[in-house]
């Protein structure tokens, strides 16, 4: 007889999944039958927030979707919080986890994990959860799982599985395997769109997270229009060190001054948040009057108006709209546009902050194509205001958005899982490490070579300095790091301390030699 739990295994691996991040227990042991046989790589983290994490980053990495098995009750409360970070930053993640008996549900009895209203819990976070109350329901609900992430904007989606319906019989189940895609863009749309730009003589591009996939369209249409391209935080690497890239916060005067200055803003992949668009909280960002948005979401486009909304894949979009334009009549400016963008936007930065990002600039360097992994942390909200990286998708961090602290050591795990060819890098406070610091273990065991960089200032810097700036006496900001280098240790996990920012490259080398995980902590006056 195959059971609903080996069952589930068949057909993950149906959808291509190749590694889950999980922790189990006794009301999740019947999931894990026949594990062990299939391809499924597991990983077990120290906690199933870290299970989360690490399911970001893996999907953040790879673009596929991260998959996590934690236990019922707090093992799935303590894997909101990753959820919650996936749902603010579009990631597509899986979550399936256990649940009471179905007898016992909502009734109060006192078993063990229970909680009042499990799954009502969380279709407050995840794009949906459903539990399952027979085996023939299970394709079903993979295949809309798998079809959300492929075709519309991804999130975490959660399938709970009571303990009485996972031992049941579950013969003959066969996946129900999806082609879904996102809408075409609408012809119609794009011919009007075509026409605004035809008429531009100041084009710019926004281009967010969305448009990650998007580098060759986003390029080509850039230099046709001589458009320059402003990067949020998640869109980073889509033109390093081009003459049209500017890799800066909208939420620097200079940025903001070119976008007021454009005539036409073509907006890709970007929800306009706060946090990329108003990080100083001064309320100081015009959404540009002339809009043509491209967003794989409706409800998105909705919250913001444009004058023309593009629902579709940006890389698509991109595409389409690349067909219909002939030759720019731009002024031809926006290389000097974009270079005295990326010069005043540079002077606006302090001398800590200068320094900060050199330091990671010093990273990429060193490494190049590497994938960073950011905690919050200073030299990461540094970077977020102004850095170019070398790769597309290989910047991201926790800083933005849902902005949960912890985020980078699970999450760099993920990635290193899922891109093991490229040098992997989490750039962690001593602050945010010592929230997932048990997840050394989890990157020793799965032998995942990432190097973690530890910032240590001695506490929360960024949180004292917006205490003192309003007033405010600092309480709870100093909480004492342990010695980082001796804990790695303890794990078997080698080690070096940085007194001086000028030997982090070859430290990142000697790192990278190994093949192994790595901690390097950087002192900090």
């Amino acid at each position: 007889m195959t059971t609903v739990g080996e069952a589930l295994i068949t057909l993950l691996e149906a959808h291509g999944v190749d590694t889950v991040f999980g922790i189990p227990g006794v009301h999740t042991v019947e999931l894990y039958r026949g594990l062990a046989r299939s391809r499924i790589r597991h990983v077990t983290p120290r906690h199933e927030q870290g299970a989360g994490f690490m399911a970001d980053g893996y999907a953040r990495a790879s673009g596929r979707p991260g998959v996590a098995f934690v236990i019922t009750g707090p093992g799935l409360t303590n894997t909101i919080t990753a959820m919650g970070q996936a749902r603010a930053d579009s990631v597509p993640m899986l979550v399936i986890s256990g649940v009471n008996a179905t007898p016992t549900l909502g009734k109060g009895l006192g078993h063990l994990h229970e909680l009042p209203d499990q799954r009502g819990m969380m279709e407050k976070v995840a794009l949906f959860s459903h539990r399952i109350t027979g085996a023939d329901e299970l394709p079903g609900v993979l295949a809309r799982a798998f079809s959300l992430f492929s075709s519309s904007r991804p999130g975490p989606v959660h399938i709970e599985i009571p303990t009485d319906i996972m031992v049941n019989p579950a013969d003959g189940l066969v996946a129900v395997l999806s082609n879904a895609a996102p809408p075409a863009p609408d012809g119609a749309a794009i011919a009007k769109a075509a026409e605004l730009v035809a008429a531009a003589r100041r084009p710019l591009i926004l281009a967010g997270g969305g448009a990650r996939k998007a580098e060759a369209p986003l390029k080509r249409l850039a230099e046709r229009l001589g458009a320059p391209v402003v990067q949020t935080t998640n869109a980073r690497g889509l033109l390093y060190r081009h003459p049209l890239g500017v890799p800066a916060s909208p939420s620097l005067k200079a940025v903001r001054a070119l976008i007021d200055e454009a005539d036409l803003v073509i907006a890709a992949g970007t929800e306009f948040g706060p946090t990329d668009y108003d990080g100083y909280g001064d309320g100081g960002f015009v959404p540009p009057a002339n809009l043509i948005r491209i967003d794989i979401d409706a409800d998105q486009l909705a919250r913001r108006p444009a004058t023309i909304a593009i629902q579709a894949d940006c890389a698509e979009a991109l595409r389409a709209l690349l067909g219909r334009v002939g030759e720019s009549a731009a002024s031809g400016d926006g290389q000097a546009r974009a270079a005295a963008t990326r010069k005043a936007a540079l002077a606006e930065l302090s001398p800590a902050f200068t320094a900060q990002i050199r330091a990671v600039e010093t990273i990429r360097d060193a490494l190049p194509g590497a994938i960073i992994v950011g905690d919050s942390t200073q030299p990461v909200y540094a970077a977020n205001l102004y850095y170019d990286h070398d790769r597309p998708g290989g910047w991201f961090n926790a800083a933005t958005g849902f902005g949960a602290l912890g985020f980078g050591p699970p999450a760099a795990i993920g990635a290193a899982l899922a891109v093991p060819d490229a040098p992997v890098v989490c750039l962690t406070g001593d602050g945010g490490f010592q929230f997932t610091l048990p997840e050394l273990g989890a990157a020793l065991d799965a032998a995942a070579p990432v190097t973690f960089v530890v910032w240590n200032n001695r506490g929360y810097r960024e949180i004292e300095t917006s205490m003192l700036d309003v007033g405010v006496e600092p309480v709870g900001v100093s909480p004492a790091p342990p010695d980082f280098c001796k804990l790695a240790e303890a794990y078997g996990i080698a080690a070096e301390r940085l007194a001086d920012i000028g030997h982090l490259a070859d430290a990142l080398k000697r790192a990278r030699a190994t093949g192994l995980p790595y901690v390097i902590e950087i002192t900090v006056d």
